[in-house]
């Protein structure tokens, strides 16, 4: 019995120390000041493609071919070179925080030019440069483009986007976006995904409870900043900060999507004492086309012949639906389900949630898509 009693003591007490299913890691709500990721871009050319490359008016074009081959001894005139087969294009990709020399980077390939499609072509290696104007990563390799175009005595089949192409993988990282200086600080700084001034204290305060981390001060509602102790690295204290969970604090909100009828809101959203009556008028009209034949129409003259006589008929159907009345405190749910008793449909649902925000009963924020 005192093993028993025991082993259920420490399930007790390790379910007690399990965070709620409320509980987030901080991981999830916030991001680290300063890591983020870097726009890379760089001008190149794609080759081999099979005539619908950039035409003879994209001097651009012709030059930097021209250009190219200069780079392997081979001297021509522009004049001399037809473009068909190659297009100008733009390169752009995204470099991590933390990418290293050798790493591999997914790059986006956009023509420039008039080229009609980038179906087939290989990029050429193209130089990617970052804001700062510093070389850092290399591109090259054979596009993967997700439509086509074909032409053929004036007609053409096109599908999708064909002059817009990506090489997964194709881009070479050559310098590396992190510096080593970028460590060294006296303070963690925390940006919350979601600003909120609850949700903020609480970051925190779990972080002064639970790692005993002095001066944890909230900035304002998106921002946390963690003072560095010493003794700790930063890499450390930032793996401790994040496995730290808090329950975060929602604003209440209600979601509706007049396109697809859709309505999404969170548990906390309460409703006003409320009544509520929703009438349905439909109106239908109908037109039959009855011809008009006289009789002896020889001997009523020429002005006398067959007529088409519409008969339209207008019927107005009203239907009332019984008054739906909550009490102080429902939820968006009751509302729901109150309404569809009364077989209301998904966008007069909608319409009596703007009615109710506009009447001051509905206590969160009302956001139409």
């Amino acid at each position: 019995m005192k093993i028993v009693a025991r082993l259920l003591a420490g399930l007790l007490l390790a379910l007690w120390l399990q965070p709620t299913l409320a509980d987030v890691r901080i991981k999830e709500l916030t991001r680290i000041q300063g890591v983020r990721d870097y726009s890379i871009i760089g001008y190149g050319l794609v080759v081999g493609l099979a005539g619908t490359g950039d035409t003879d008016r994209n001097r651009a074009t012709r030059q930097s071919l021209v250009n190219t081959l200069k780079n392997f001894n081979v001297n021509v005139a522009d004049g001399d070179l037809n473009t068909r087969n190659t297009a100008a294009v733009m390169v752009t990709g995204n470099l991590r925080s933390f990418s290293e020399s050798g790493d591999k980077l997914d790059v986006e390939v956009s023509s420039l030019g008039d080229a009609r499609s980038l179906l087939g072509g290989t990029l050429l290696m193209t130089p990617l440069y970052g804001p700062d104007e510093k070389l850092y990563a290399l591109a090259q390799g054979p596009m993967s483009v997700g439509g086509y175009v074909f032409e053929a005595n004036q007609n053409s089949v096109q599908k999708n986007h064909p002059t817009v192409g990506r090489i997964p993988r194709g881009a070479s990282v050559e310098r590396s976006a992190f510096s080593e200086n970028d460590e060294v600080s006296k303070k963690l700084v925390l940006i919350l995904n979601e600003p909120d001034y609850t949700t903020a204290q609480r970051i925190a305060d779990a972080l002064s409870r639970e790692l005993g981390v002095p001066g944890v001060r909230v900035v304002h509602a998106a921002k946390v900043e963690v003072p560095v102790t010493a003794g700790m690295t930063v890499p450390r204290l930032i793996s401790r900060v994040q496995n730290v969970s808090v329950a975060p604090d929602y604003a209440a909100r209600v979601v509706v999507n007049e396109r697809t009828g859709t309505v999404v809101a969170g548990a906390n959203v309460r409703l006003g004492e409320v009544s509520i009556s929703q009438g349905s008028l439909s109106v239908v009209i109908s037109t039959k086309f009855q011809v008009s034949q006289p009789s002896w129409v020889a001997r009523s003259g020429p002005s006398v012949g067959t007529v088409v006589v519409p008969d339209t008929e207008l019927t107005v159907n009203e239907e009332e639906h019984g008054p739906v009345k909550l009490a102080e405190g429902a939820t968006v749910g009751d509302l729901v389900k109150a309404l569809n008793q009364v077989r209301l449909s998904t966008r007069e649902v909608i319409t009596v949630l703007q009615a109710i925000k506009q009447a001051g009963a509905l206590h969160a924020e009302l956001i139409v898509q």
